[in-house]
């Protein structure tokens, strides 16, 4: 255990903590130019694609430090934004000190405070980090201010680095072996190793990504998972390099993984504890604090057959993803499917992508929704995330919806634009701070609900790219909440409705009215697209019907000829609409559910 160090590099989105991670993996030769690409450990398409990490990757550095002794590294890099930060505190617990990264050139921003108090309150080491000092616009000495004034360090600690240049990496090693604290632990207690990953490999079953902190484990033994007293026999357990490298045991102080044939992905959870089946540890380590989502929406297959394959990928997917709730639902337009719960819109999105690229699924997503809260008259409090569980309107007497604390760093030229899309959004009580030359930091209180909708997007837009945005939920406030239904051809369709402030109803309603018109095809009979508050019709719009010209045999004579013909076709058309239905596209429902995200 001497020579184990167990770190994490933590910081606010896009500060280079993959680039950082691929020097250091290039400097202790872990990767050689062959194996070497950029985000080494970023080992999905869609991380590569977007250039953001979205599940932390633990890897272990062999390093032949100054003092002639050889450590072994175990790194874990870490997501940086605000939808993954229970990634980077699962991560966090496994690991004695942090790499803490700051931008040359932006400063100390929302993420990096959150994620340092993350490390602060586990009690670890923080090694502050200036990365990008190459940058013609990097401010060394203003960040230097920043760590003192608003991060509480010590500023004398602090190192620089270009992790793109490579400069630096091997002062950021040797501070690593010096400055973390060797691991704790007891070699000779029963075996305790707390579970902070796992992934589903279809050969061998559920990899088990953990960290020991007493005893030893190795090939043969019978371990037990403490959360559901299931035991299992281990196959194999090992270190992350590059792929997983086998070894004879892992023992105290070390990250590494365990296979033992466990074949059921719900069997295994974040947080929990495995010990020896025949030498148990006395009482669980302390585990992770349950994740609670703040967006709601439904997921169905587009084909009702692809139902079972929906649900066992679901089943799959939640074990590379802690955070991701779902449960069983319906809907009478899109059939059987599941309530999905997830952090953030990012989150959400991320989750579309991987359940459509990974397991080949076809989907529909409903309207994203926030958690409401009702208190009806007879003084029940209810919770509701899903429309279709809205309560009879007469029985409600209050209604309440989340806010949140919204946290915005920019420069100073686009305070006035952000300012006027907060206040389109219902923000109140804004905070406005200077935090350096030409930087505005900007507080507002905003409810949840306008939030993911297209908020994020407009924020980039009005800022070029250059703000960034971290929020948290504070509480709930009374808000006027109604249910707004959308009607085609005067019937309901449940998987449309959302639950919308009474000021915001007409547009949301008149936003979907319009998207359904252009998608849904034209038939032989008028249909009325409606958007109702209960009997209220608040927005409308009619896709108009073929017209077939009945007079055009009529040459010469009298008008009512034709008037005649055109009565008959009236009460045809009439008829029709009576008994006639409207099938509505898929592409209809996506594309509504587009207008609040795009």
């Amino acid at each position: 255990m001497e020579n184990i160090r167990n770190f994490s590099i933590i910081a606010h989105i896009d500060h280079g903590k993959s680039t950082l991670a691929d020097r250091l993996i290039e400097y202790t030769g872990v990767s050689n130019e062959r194996t070497s690409k950029n985000q080494i450990l970023d080992n999905m398409d869609i991380e590569r694609e977007r250039g953001i990490t979205i599940k932390s990757q633990a890897i272990s550095l062999p390093y032949q430090a100054r003092n002639g002794k050889a450590y072994s590294l175990n790194l874990i890099d870490t997501p940086g934004h605000v939808d993954f930060s229970y990634e980077v505190s699962r991560a966090l617990v496994s690991c004695e000190g942090v790499l803490l990264l700051i931008d040359a050139a932006q400063g100390v921003q929302a993420q990096t405070l959150a994620n340092l108090y993350l490390a602060v309150e586990l009690g670890l080491e923080v090694i502050p980090i200036i990365n990008k000092i190459d940058l013609p616009s990097a401010d060394v000495e203003r960040v230097i201010e920043q760590i003192d004034s608003e991060l509480g360090l010590d500023p004398d600690t602090h190192l620089t680095c270009s992790a793109k240049e490579g400069t630096g990496i091997e002062e950021i090693l040797e501070a690593i072996v010096e400055r973390i604290p060797r691991p704790k632990g007891n070699m000779d207690a029963p075996l305790a190793a707390l579970i902070f990953d796992a992934q589903y490999d279809p050969f061998r079953g559920t990899v088990i990504h953990c960290r020991v902190f007493d005893g030893a484990v190795k090939s043969g033994d019978i371990i037990r998972l403490m959360f559901n007293n299931a035991t299992y026999k281990v196959e194999e357990v090992g270190h992350f390099l590059l792929t997983r490298q086998a070894r004879d045991n892992l023992s105290a102080g070390e990250v590494g993984y365990i296979i033992a044939g466990v074949k059921t992905v719900s069997d295994v959870r974040s947080g929990d504890t495995i010990t020896l089946h025949n030498r148990p540890c006395e009482k669980p380590l302390p585990g992770f604090k349950e994740i609670k989502p703040v967006v709601f929406a439904s997921i169905y297959p587009i084909a009702s057959d692809d139902y079972e394959e929906l649900a066992v990928s679901l089943e799959k997917y939640k074990l590379n993803d802690a955070s991701f709730i779902y449960q069983k639902d319906s809907s009478t337009a899109l059939g059987q499917g599941f309530r999905c719960g997830f952090l953030g819109l990012l989150h959400l999105e991320i989750v579309q992508e991987r359940l459509e690229r990974e397991y080949d699924l076809s989907i529909i997503l409903s309207v994203p929704s926030v958690r409401y809260r009702f208190t009806l008259k007879d003084g029940t409090l209810i919770d509701v995330d899903n429309p279709a569980h809205y309560p009879d309107p007469s029985a409600i007497i209050r209604s309440e919806e989340p806010y949140i604390r919204a946290t915005m760093m920019m420069p100073e030229k686009y305070l006035g634009a952000v300012m006027k899309l907060c206040m389109e959004k219902r923000g109140v009580n804004s905070t406005l701070n200077y935090t350096g030359p030409g930087r505005a930091e900007l507080i507002y209180e905003i409810p949840l609900a306008e939030v993911i909708y297209d908020y994020y997007d407009r924020f980039k837009s009005v800022t070029q790219g250059y703000g960034s945005f971290d929020y948290d939920v504070i509480d709930y406030r009374e808000g006027s909440l109604v249910l707004l239904d959308i009607l085609v051809n005067g019937e309901k369709v449940d998987a449309l409705s959302q639950i919308v402030h009474r000021d915001r109803a007409r547009a949301r309603g008149l936003l979907a009215c319009e998207r359904l018109k252009d998608e849904i095809p034209r038939q032989m009979f008028k249909i009325a697209i409606q958007g109702a508050i209960g009997g209220e019709i608040v927005a409308r719009t009619t896709i108009s019907a073929f017209r077939k010209d009945v007079t055009a045999k009529c040459y010469g004579g009298d008008i009512t000829r034709k008037r005649k013909l055109l009565e008959k076709q009236r009460k045809g058309k009439k008829r029709m609409k009576m008994i006639g239905s409207v099938s509505i596209p898929q592409s209809a429902f996506l594309a509504v559910l587009k207008s609040g995200t795009e």
